[in-house]
């Protein structure tokens, strides 16, 4: 048996395999959606009818799909050169989806969380059932895990950690510092089993009761990969990987392990490797995850079929373009915890309650769309400009801007945000 690993060779392992070195551009996005047949919208179509909907489970242009427990349907792109270039390829992999499943009489939705059913789980994997058990040891009555698992979809989008450590903690910093405004604007979950929760983004508030030692916010002022390293220690050790994973195998671990008092040692398991450590990671959900790149994991999955457009463009403008990022840093100076740099957990919950009715957040939101509006435009202007005379035209945008500006016109500037289209529509207001 090899010596027991230290939690400073922890910790540098983190760093090693969380924030590694990657120069702002390339942009990628996961997409969750509900899915649907319209021929029995009250039922949860089995998952034989949307497995195999594409050869390998691999899209046109890299993609991949994949489906979460409660069968919500999942298409994760291949990272991009910048977001107009990821918003085309996985425009064109979402036809080819939205087509394979129209020929077996199905359709997918976006919205954050399931409004009306409450979805049993559909994935018999030792992982999500020791996840399940996990969660209802926590929660017990409040069923917060299992809504996680069966009824959440939402909109990721990965951006690139930066170059060197100051760079690194000032793209950590700032996507927390827009975090509480992502959530906000595109707040689309205000139903569960069919009646008002009192929130627009119940899905956020799910994640925010659920266990909040692996899904608060992780960043404070110190250096990233140091906070990121200490939340992960201390966080619960929700189960450990054994067998081929295939059959009925307890993945199971004891009540109240965090990942450094199994450092320590614990009876009946064997010391954690780096594999442990990795898998261990796999299981953290805080709303900015540093996985080598930066997952933001904050956004309701969008209406329509090409809502979830507008959420990947304001996200990568305003972390890739410098002064997007300046604007964006100015306006959320007063969503920001006296004396501190980040918002506080009331100022998450508040924009995952009131959405941009809140006008401090309705502020912040107004001004960050509009450095996007502006960054897309001067962007697409100078690719414009950069097209020779005889060089086949090529759209650099598909009119951006225009979407930003209609999104904040729509929305933002009325105190609203999608989650208040669900609401009118359920009092039959027009």
């Amino acid at each position: 048996m090899g010596q027991r690993m230290t939690e400073d060779e922890a910790e540098a392992h983190i760093h090693g395999v969380c924030f590694k070195t990657g120069p702002p551009g390339r942009v990628g996005v996961e997409l969750e959606w509900l899915v649907r047949d319209p021929a029995r919208p009250g039922s949860c179509p089995p998952l034989r009818r949307t497995a195999g909907l594409v050869a390998g489970d691999r899209l046109a242009h890299g993609g991949r799909l994949s489906h979460e427990p409660g069968g919500q349907l999942e298409l994760s792109s291949s990272p991009a050169d910048g977001p107009a270039a990821c918003i085309r390829r996985t425009a064109a992999e979402l036809e080819q989806l939205r087509a394979a499943l129209r020929a077996r009489g199905l359709v997918v939705e976006g919205n954050g969380l399931e409004p009306f059913r409450d979805p049993p789980r559909l994935l018999e994997y030792p992982r999500y059932r020791a996840m399940e058990r996990y969660f209802d040891r926590l929660d017990g009555a409040g069923g917060w895990g299992r809504m996680m698992m069966r009824a959440t979809a939402g909109v990721q989008v990965n951006l690139e950690a930066g170059v060197g450590p100051a760079q690194q903690r000032e793209r950590w910093l700032l996507t927390h510092r827009i975090g509480p405004v992502l959530v906000a604007a595109f707040a689309n979950s205000p139903l569960w089993q069919g009646s008002p929760s009192g929130w627009k983004s119940t899905r956020q508030l799910v994640w925010t009761r659920l266990d909040p030692g692996r899904t608060r916010p992780v960043a404070t002022d110190g250096p990233a990969p140091a906070d990121w390293a200490r939340y992960a220690l201390d966080a619960g050790v929700m189960c450990r990987p054994c067998g081929d994973g295939d059959g009925d195998d307890d993945w199971g671990v004891p009540a109240g392990l965090t990942f450094r008092s199994w450092l320590a040692g614990c009876d009946g398991l064997p010391a954690p490797g780096t594999a442990d450590l990795d898998y261990h990671l796999t299981t953290l959900f805080p709303p900015v995850r540093p996985r080598g790149f930066l997952e933001l994991r904050m956004i309701d999955a969008q209406p329509g079929p090409d809502g979830w457009i507008v959420p990947t463009l304001v996200a990568a403008t305003l972390l890739d373009d410098p002064r997007a990022a300046a604007a964006a840093w100015a306006a959320t100076e007063p969503l920001c915890a006296p004396g501190s740099l980040l918002p506080d957990a009331g100022t998450w919950e508040r924009a995952a309650h009131l959405g941009p009715e809140d006008p401090i957040l309705r502020e912040a939101a107004l001004a960050c769309f509009a450095a996007v509006e502006t960054a897309v435009e001067t962007a697409v202007e100078t690719a414009v400009a950069g097209v020779a005379a005889d060089a086949p035209a090529e759209d650099p945008g598909q009119d951006f801007g225009r979407l930003v500006a209609g999104f904040a016109e729509t929305y933002l500037s009325r105190g609203r945000c999608p989650a208040d289209d669900q609401l009118a529509a359920l009092e039959g207001v027009a």
